[in-house]
């Protein structure tokens, strides 16, 4: 096995270091590459939108402590979609439980807005796990190979009756990756400037749509009607 593993990564160097030498040293555009691994959080549930709400009064009070203390009046969208009517609810209420003062009128008050943008991809976006294949050892032992992610060649665990296949991989939401996702940004204002500003980014279920405002609009049906052009005397 180690003299297998050390031919395929000599064998890679090689075809790596052929590959480089005939790469192009112009090209018209930019050659696209992807970006570092990243994880964003999936949207499935209404008290996931209450992880958000701490999130963010978290946010509020570490910009809110470099500005003297004043009463913070949310500002409710027009028209609010579920998720922002829930959002906005449960970011008063973390507040209030924190001690701010929540004003019910601007006047006087720091302005707080949350602002959500639902964009949509294409359909089929890939999804990139771990791949591998899991097999029990013995009762509570199992054993997960060919893992990508070095030095992890071999992964085996005993925790009783517990998956240990689940446990490493149910960090990531099941099905494909979504073609739905929302950027989220909440900021905080006076009459003259902005005083903290902060975004993030979800994916969200592609069948909670609705919950979103993303309205999908129906294809039109096909027309049945033809036009005939007659020619000739009538």
């Amino acid at each position: 096995m180690v003299l297998k593993t050390a031919a395929a990564i000599g064998a890679g160097l090689v075809v790596a270091a052929s590959v480089a030498g005939c790469a192009a040293r112009y090209t018209p555009t930019p050659l696209a590459t992807n970006f570092p691994v990243s994880k964003q959080p999936k949207l499935q549930a209404a008290e996931h939108w209450a992880v958000i709400a701490g999130h963010l009064e978290k946010q509020l009070k570490e910009a809110l402590a470099k500005q003297p203390p004043r009463p913070l009046y949310i500002a409710d969208a027009a028209p609010a979609t579920p998720f922002q009517r829930a959002l906005t609810a449960q970011l008063i209420t973390a507040l209030v439980n924190d001690g701010y003062t929540v004003s019910r009128t601007a006047p006087g008050s720091l302005k707080v807005e949350l602002d959500m943008q639902a964009v949509t991809f294409s359909a089929n976006r890939p999804q990139y796990r771990y791949h591998g294949e899991h097999a029990a050892l013995a009762s509570g032992v199992w054993v997960l190979s060919e893992i990508d992610l070095p030095p992890l060649a071999v992964v085996a665990a005993g925790v009783g009756a517990y998956d240990s296949y689940n446990w490493f991989n149910d960090q990531f939401a099941p099905g494909a990756t979504p073609r739905t996702e929302i950027i989220l940004t909440i900021s905080v204002t006076d009459q003259y400037r902005y005083l903290a500003r902060n975004s993030s980014a979800y994916y969200v279920a592609d069948s909670d749509r609705p919950l979103y405002g993303i309205v999908d609009v129906e294809p039109e049906a096909p027309k049945l009607t033809r036009m005939f052009k007659v020619r000739g005397d009538m």
